[in-house]
């Protein structure tokens, strides 16, 4: 389930599942709520958590091992999901306040700051471990968003970066408590509300136009 409300001129974007995952319907949900933050009036900024131990624990293997037919347009649908956060007209920040993973670390980093639980969670890529190759977008994606040597270990080893290792590797820009986590990611965001707009929007096109070219064609 995905919950969206306001807080001032700030959206908080919660994801309320077990593992958080992105699975078809929550998919659905997501690219509703991206939409009416796109459509609202005046300045804005969007920050995204989850619930429990989980921020997100990546693509829904489940439905995915039930319905193999449905991996090319299911990845399609995540893709488009990256694309879209990368794109959005508004800063975005990501409150990571469990563990991030696969698909889950992807969304993060998708974000322009990532603020993530101090004391218990991990970040990690674990598809060298699961026998999953990155799609071209996520390769695409990654390098460009992180550190590329963190990108290149990352991706290769499968580490799990807990708080302290993942700000200083460049994957999140603020650690928290768990407590704190969300308050200091709408903080941080509603100092970013003044930069919502067609303006901000263009230069994301721009900046991330060939990350968006691969998620979109991949």
């Amino acid at each position: 389930m995905i919950d969206l409300q306001r807080d001032g001129d700030v959206f908080i974007l919660t994801m309320d599942d077990d593992e958080n995952r992105l699975s078809p319907s929550n998919l659905g949900e997501l690219e509703t709520a991206l939409a009416t933050v796109e459509a609202a009036d005046g300045a804005k900024a969007l920050v995204t958590t989850g619930t429990g131990k989980f921020f997100s624990n990546g693509l829904d293997l489940d439905h995915l091992g039930a319905n193999p037919d449905d991996l090319v347009p299911y990845l399609a649908r995540v893709h488009a999901l990256f694309a879209r956060v990368l794109s959005m007209p508004c800063a975005t920040v990501a409150a990571c306040n469990g563990h991030t993973f696969a698909a889950g670390a992807m969304l993060a980093i998708c974000h322009d700051h990532r603020i993530m639980r101090e004391d218990r969670g991990y970040w990690c890529l674990p598809e060298v471990d699961l026998g999953m190759p990155f799609t071209p977008g996520m390769n695409a994606l990654i390098p460009a968003r992180v550190p590329p040597m963190t990108a290149h270990e990352a991706m290769v080893t499968g580490r799990r970066y807990a708080g302290t290792d993942a700000l200083a590797a460049g994957i999140v820009q603020g650690l928290a408590s768990e407590s704190e986590v969300l308050s200091s990611a709408v903080a941080y965001a509603a100092t970013q509300t003044s930069k919502a707009g067609t303006g901000i929007a263009g230069i994301r096109t721009h900046l991330h136009a060939s990350v968006i070219d691969h998620l979109t064609e991949s």
